[in-house]
């Protein structure tokens, strides 16, 4: 964004301000086990096809490990093994959906990606209850095309204490 560099701070905030608007309530939508899932798609910068991984001591078994992402090295987690999935060899499809959050920047392995879809507020319901202590990774559930979609929350994959270690990895390398 050039024009973002020589506008004055309120026009800055401006075009901010309309950037997040046209995401507003769009969703990268992609599968995992013949079930669809939607991440508000402000927080992903970009869809990669699968890459050699290091795997890091003592991490999570969903935690494959690290990737080098054109000189920054970012964590991976697999989506399959961090809901309790069998695990799967990667194919053609599979891909990785890089996600920044406030805390961290991270990879997430999945199945395929499908489309983006726009979701208003009356095609969200509220999640499923959770009997089982722990955090909630879904925010909602998403009513489109006929189908439901998880919607998931990229700040709850991660527990504090990982994102803590992998932000310490990160930056060390």
């Amino acid at each position: 964004m050039p024009e973002l560099v020589a506008a004055s701070s309120e026009e800055r905030a401006a075009m901010l301000e309309t950037e997040e608007d046209t995401l507003k309530g769009k969703y990268l939508i992609f599968s995992m086990d013949q079930e669809l899932y939607g991440m508000e798609i402000r927080y992903i910068t970009e869809i990669i096809g699968i890459q050699p991984i290091t795997a890091v001591p003592e991490m999570p078994d969903y935690v494959r490990g690290i990737t080098n992402l054109r000189g920054k090295i970012i964590p991976v987690m697999d989506a399959r093994l961090r809901f309790k999935k069998e695990q799967r060899e990667y194919d053609g499809r599979t891909c990785i959906i890089v996600i920044d959050t406030t805390d961290i920047c991270i990879g997430l392995i999945v199945d395929s990606v499908s489309e983006v879809v726009k979701l208003n507020d009356e095609d969200i319901a509220p999640p499923p209850e959770v009997k089982k202590s722990g955090k909630k990774y879904i925010t909602g559930v998403g009513k489109s095309g006929g189908s439901v979609k998880l919607l998931l929350d990229c700040h709850k994959l991660l527990e504090d204490d990982e994102v803590e270690v992998l932000s310490q990895i990160t930056a060390e390398t």
